[in-house]
């Protein structure tokens, strides 16, 4: 936690790379290549668990019921590495990920991403029929990704709330036959069940975007991305269009912008953004300083490669070099000042 006494107000700083998948800037130093487990959303069989996988493949897993004991696995030491789910390309942000960064305590930072093709298979015990089906189970942000398709198969019926995908296939499992579970089709083998319908999702392309969390920030790559959280503290007009101006001034690109209530008052919404680059970037550690100066107080969720391993380079004025010319002008300029 990086706190500006001055002002009184609070940055928190930080989150390292995921490894040889999203091009690891320092491995010597990242947590996903050194020893202890990987925690992650469990239990095994949910998609988090086959992203952790990919995320820190062979090492030993620490399967968790919830989102938050994940997180605070990471902050309290039990694991040095996490995978959470964050987003999800048909219904958005994963809400209770950004909360529990956003408003827990310090010490929790994003250091890598991944994005992993979903296929939300509909499971049931063998030799059960869709007209035996009575209810379907999973995790909210399952059912509303299906939420279409499956009021079109099963008109009517009951859906019920689970803490994972692999929870809900669990569940079925261990029903009269009576109660569905959408999963993950490698969960069908896990838990003895059969395919109903092997894809049910609401649209095509389904993906989710997965975080590595750690306890430091990648180093930067030159494929970077930036996650932070700005809380206004007051409402006055054009406060907003500041905060985005910072950005726009200097070329960077803002690749996410969303907002979240502060669970302060009604109406308060702070906003997080993801931005391309890195706060070693002379262009975006610029844009940091200036929006802290503007707003009540800017918390950086992390730093991190790219999962597209996507190189941006700015504009010759916005570049390193540009900033450095720009410095070095400056301070021949206070030579000449004479007392």
């Amino acid at each position: 936690m990086v706190t500006s006494a001055e002002s009184g107000r609070t940055r928190a700083g930080a989150a390292a790379p995921l490894g040889p998948a999203a091009g690891a800037a320092d491995p010597g130093h990242d947590p996903v290549d050194g020893s202890g487990p990987v925690a992650f959303l469990g239990p095994e069989g949910t998609f988090t668990s086959e992203a952790a996988d990919l995320a820190a493949p062979g090492r030993e897993r620490l399967p968790l019921p919830t989102i938050g004991d994940v997180v605070d696995a990471v902050r309290d030491g039990l694991a040095p590495v996490g995978v959470v789910p964050i987003e999800n390309s048909i219904e958005g942000a994963v809400n209770v990920t950004l909360d529990t960064l956003t408003f827990g305590p310090p010490g929790v930072f994003l250091r890598g991403e991944l994005a992993l093709p979903i296929t939300m298979a509909l499971l049931a015990r063998p030799r059960v029929r869709l007209t035996d089906v009575r209810e379907v189970r999973s995790m909210p942000v399952a059912l509303a990704q299906c939420r279409g398709r499956l009021a079109a198969l099963l008109p009517g019926v009951a859906t019920g709330t689970t803490t994972s995908t692999a929870e809900a296939a669990r569940q079925a499992g261990a029903s009269d036959g009576t109660v569905a579970a959408l999963a993950t089709p490698n969960a069908a083998a896990r838990y003895g069940l059969d395919v109903l319908v092997p894809d049910l999702a609401d649209h095509p392309g389904n993906t989710t975007r997965f975080v590595v969390l750690g306890t430091g920030m990648a180093e930067a790559t030159g494929a970077d991305k930036t996650s932070l959280v700005v809380f206004f503290g007051e409402d006055r007009p054009g406060l907003l269009l500041r905060v985005l101006e910072e950005f726009a001034l200097r070329g960077i690109n803002l690749v996410k912008i969303e907002s979240r209530p502060t669970k302060q008052a009604l109406g308060e919404y702070c906003i997080l953004l993801d931005c391309e680059g890195h706060p070693r970037d002379a262009r975006v550690a610029e844009a940091l300083r200036s929006v802290h100066r503007h707003v009540a107080q800017v918390r950086v969720l992390g730093a991190y490669p790219r999962a597209d391993l996507r190189r941006v380079a700015p504009a010759a004025p916005d570049s390193d070099t540009a900033y450095a010319a720009a410095t070095t002008w400056y301070a021949g300029l206070l030579d000449d000042i004479s007392p």
